[in-house]
């Protein structure tokens, strides 16, 4: 939470180290001055006199932060040291191989990844799961997801698979969370009664509204899929209960009008939506570019002054990316990775193959071992030293390191890095959005 500084608090320390890392981030809103402390994700409030010593020559960065006591003296929360290995707490499933629609810009290159189409053998489904709770201690929780492709081509080994993993949860006191990401267009009521039970969160594929989603997310055949997958999405929306029905946009140049896409769909009854830039298709149709990602982020604070305002009236408006970056921020969220792909978390492919996420599936770059003989510890001690931020170049140095991590893995190995500018926007309004949602909703954050 914020902290308001005491300029006496101020004391001198040693000469300053030069050093061109970023160690702060200082923004304004209407509330006053502030500053994100990097290590450890902390924000301040600040007077002029420190935001001016602070908006210095980094190489002073560390010895400005410590005067004014707004660094520890202890050493920094993320070190250049990866860790050794993780336990497996979390898989997604690629039951499915293979897709009923053809995106213009699929990653997963029409749901094959590249490979023949294929459903995952029950064999490989099932020793999954043995590896997903091998080491889990009674109390602990696991997370269990189900993509493609299109999942809901395989429904009965989702169902099966489901089932097993309650089981062996309540048997052994561990709590299993159940997820599934589908372009919504297999939907049957009993799926919905089905992820009711067993308090699925799922996350609908849509890209617009109407013609907008249509020209991105076609059917084989051509025809739009949108009219389709609203008519099977409303039985769920309406008996979502247990389970959570979110909606995820990826943001081409051609979608970029956000705003209407986030209201049209909220008012649907979603219970969130997030949007999420195309960085990388394998057939380049739909990447976003400076230009398109400079529109985006415009687009993006527009559907946060939206939800400030709304929030402010005591209404919900569930702009997922906003509401998990201030959680993040006020949790003090510092990571040196942006998520757990190849630590706790990695894709299985079809015939059981270990992925570092559900994006690598297939890819030999980014492959651990297989779920019959577990994770592969050197390939993933490697990719733990490769991967972490202080490795990646220009991450080290920026002030967003430990809130962004570096970036999707998958998308920097295979295009670079196109969208580090507007992550710091994103990410500098969101800092000033907590500031803002602090003073008008303090109840945001419990």
């Amino acid at each position: 939470m914020l902290i308001q500084i005491d300029t006496k608090r101020s004391r001198p320390t040693a000469a300053p180290v030069a050093t061109p890392v970023r160690q702060s981030h200082v923004f304004e809103t209407t509330h006053g001055i502030h500053v994100l402390v990097v290590d450890g994700s902390r924000v301040y409030s600040i007077d002029e006199a420190i935001a001016t010593e602070l908006r210095g020559d980094p190489a002073n960065a560390a010895h400005n932060l410590e005067r004014f006591g707004l660094l520890d003296a202890e050493p920094p929360q993320i070190s250049d040291e990866a860790p050794r290995s993780f336990a497996v707490r979390s898989l997604s499933l690629a039951v499915a191989q293979k897709c009923n629609l053809a995106c213009t810009y699929c990653y997963a290159q029409e749901g094959s990844f590249g490979a023949e189409p294929r459903n995952m053998d029950r064999d490989a489904a099932l020793a999954a799961l043995d590896l997903l709770f091998r080491d889990a201690t009674p109390g602990e929780s696991v997370n269990l997801a189900f993509l493609g492709g299109e999942p809901l081509v395989n429904r009965e080994l989702i169902r099966e698979c489901t089932e097993r993993a309650a089981a062996m949860g309540e048997t052994r006191s561990i709590r299993v969370n159940f997820s599934i990401t589908t372009n919504g267009t297999l939907i049957q009521p009993s799926d919905g009664e089905f992820f009711e039970k067993y308090g699925f969160g799922v996350t609908v594929s849509l890209d617009g509204v109407g013609e907008v989603h249509d020209k991105q997310r076609p059917l084989r055949g051509g025809q739009g899929s949108y009219a389709r997958i609203i008519d099977r999405v409303r039985p769920l929306l309406a008996m979502q209960r247990r389970m959570q029905v979110s909606a995820r946009v990826t943001v081409t140049p051609g979608n970029l009008r956000l705003r209407q896409t986030l209201d049209e769909l909220l008012s649907l009854g979603f219970h969130s939506v997030g949007f999420s830039p195309m960085l990388h298709a394998p057939s380049g149709d739909g990447e976003m570019h400076e230009r398109a990602l400079g529109e985006m982020l415009e687009q993006m604070i527009d559907c946060g002054e939206e939800l400030i305002r709304r929030t402010a009236l005591g209404e919900r408006y569930a702009f997922a990316n906003l509401l998990t970056a201030v959680q993040q921020i006020h949790k003090g969220t510092h990571r040196p990775y942006p998520c757990g792909a190849g630590a706790g978390y990695f894709g299985v492919a079809a015939d059981g193959d270990l992925h570092a996420c559900h994006r690598f599936v297939e890819d030999p770059k980014a492959q651990f071992g297989d779920v019959w003989k577990g994770v592969d510890q050197e390939a993933q001690t490697r990719w733990l030293e490769q991967r972490h931020v202080h490795a990646q170049s220009p991450c080290s140095g920026c002030w967003a390191r430990y809130l962004c991590g570096g970036g999707c893995h998958h998308e920097v190995m295979n295009r670079g890095r196109p969208a580090c500018d507007y992550i710091r926007g994103w990410l500098d309004y969101s800092l000033k959005a907590y500031v803002r949602l602090q003073a008008v909703a303090p109840g945001t954050f419990g």
